[in-house]
């Protein structure tokens, strides 16, 4: 045994180290060859599983505190925002964290393609790579449900929508998700269930396999060296490319801390399925997905939805295949490069007449800054906790009763939310305060112009259901 040896195996690391073999792994691990040298160009893969550690532990933080049905799920989140310290930013850390993480693997791909690195002996690393990429999405359409606010209850209601589409089972798929025909306790808690246990548990033995594999395969190296037989000198993992994947993790979590400090992910109000005024958006890197189904109405839409994606899709996973030559240098490629490049165009183009459509229609531009508003407004409120014990009994007075029951079944709530608490237009409790019953039955029948501006219709109640209406509206104290 050397001397270097001896001393190693000293002490309590030498006592560890013969019971599990940790200084070998330790070195199996961080004794990978790099063709070329280290690189910053190789980080995104090292920085990809640092930000799903740090998505697992904000996660778990998170998940003290949030209970996964309709009733509840709001509440505790907005108690995770307001009320718990550091809870806003640890969830803000955790909503922009399912940003970077998209971020980090459409980089990781396209250095990845760009630098050819994906063929020689690759083909089912590309392909684990492609399996975690639509887990990463899932991961990020599942979390964004959570909240149980008005733009993740509508966006995922369009997803949700989207997938039953599909022909055949189209149908049974959307049930699946929802946990039935409407979205409700059932669709959060197999969402809750799906994010925080199915699809973490994929994403970790993905990682393991592709790991295993690129080891099995070896570094690519640089864009001159053959993908099967390198020959440039080769420069171990440790230390300079361990100290560049460091730098780039920990400065991308500096610069997730800080906007989350300085900007904190807003909440909005809760989800009203009543409210069918709202303008649902699903989150940024879905929004090309959710404009390009806009051209594909009615019997084009299984050409739209899954004819066309899906031959992008395989045509994508199946490039390893498809692309046999040893040429890596991406000037030397310009029908692979040239393809790839316009994808990428088409997605920022669908993004920008999206966003487009959106600030060009009056009537959209002017919801979508209601919507901003209402978001606003909730985040500055206070926090107002539950009612614990039995639901508030249903008013005594027969006349108020009724009167509820048409602020609910008029849309009334749609805007002015559950029990005149506000929400995209503002709240009505404490309004007999600065209206009498007479003018409020006037301005029912005949809204102001601001009021119709907001999208306030002229109501055509009989009489005595009128009356009720005005009744329960000076009851909202």
């Amino acid at each position: 045994m050397s001397e270097h040896a001896k001393t190693k195996h000293t002490g309590i690391y030498g006592w560890l180290d013969e019971r599990t073999g940790i200084d070998a792994l330790i070195n199996e691990t961080l004794n990978e060859p790099i063709p070329g040298g280290a690189r910053f160009a190789y980080v995104f893969g090292s920085a990809l599983i640092f930000i799903f550690l740090s998505q697992v532990v904000t996660g778990i933080f998170l998940s003290l505190y949030y209970v996964p049905s309709a009733d509840h799920a709001h509440t505790t989140v907005a108690y995770i925002t307001k009320q718990v310290a550091a809870g806003g930013f640890i969830r803000s850390v955790h909503a922009y964290g399912s940003s970077a993480m998209v971020i980090l693997l459409l980089l990781h791909i396209t250095q990845t393609f760009l630098y050819g690195a994906y063929k020689g002996k690759r083909e089912v690393l590309w392909l684990s790579g492609c399996v975690l990429f639509a887990l990463v999405l899932c991961m990020a359409f599942t979390g964004y449900l959570l909240p149980w606010d008005q733009k993740a209850y509508f966006a995922t209601a369009v997803g949700t929508n989207i997938a039953g589409e599909v022909p055949f089972v189209g149908a049974w798929i959307k049930s699946l998700m929802r946990g039935g025909v409407d979205m409700g306790t059932l669709t959060l808690s197999r969402f809750f269930v799906a994010h925080v246990m199915v699809i973490p548990a994929g994403i970790f033995g993905v990682i393991a396999a592709h790991v295993l594999f690129f080891r099995k395969a070896g570094s690519a190296g640089p864009i001159n060296e053959h993908p099967v037989e390198p020959k440039l000198p080769a420069e171990m993992f440790y230390p300079r490319q361990v100290v560049m994947d460091a730098i780039v993790s920990l400065g991308i979590i500096a610069v997730m801390a800080f906007i989350a400090k300085t900007m904190p992910f807003e909440l909005g109000p809760k989800a009203n399925p009543s409210d069918t005024s709202y303008l649902p958006r699903p989150e940024w890197y879905y929004i090309p997905i959710f404009q390009w189904l806009k051209y594909w109405p009615g019997a084009l839409s299984f050409l739209g939805v899954v004819v066309i994606p899906g031959i992008v899709a395989f045509a994508f996973a199946s490039l390893p295949f498809l692309d046999r030559s040893m040429e890596r240098r991406p000037w030397k490629r310009p029908i692979a490069v040239g393809t790839y490049v316009c994808i990428f165009l088409a997605l920022f183009g669908l993004g920008a007449v999206s966003y487009n459509n959106d600030h060009s229609n009056p009537v959209y531009a002017k919801q979508i800054i209601a919507q901003e508003k209402a978001s606003e407004d909730f985040m500055k409120a206070p926090f107002e906790p539950e009612v614990s014990g039995a639901a508030p009994a249903a008013p005594v007075d027969p006349v108020l009763a009724k009167g509820a029951k048409l602020f609910e079944t008029q849309g009334c709530s749609g805007c002015h939310g559950d029990k005149g608490v506000g929400g995209v237009c503002p709240k009505l409790i404490g309004i007999s305060s600065k209206y009498n019953a007479e003018r409020m039955t006037a301005l029912l029948k005949k809204p102001a112009a601001n009021m119709q501006d907001g999208g306030m219709m002229p109501s055509d109640l009989p009489a005595d259901d009128l009356a009720a209406l005005v009744a329960y509206i000076e009851s909202l104290k």
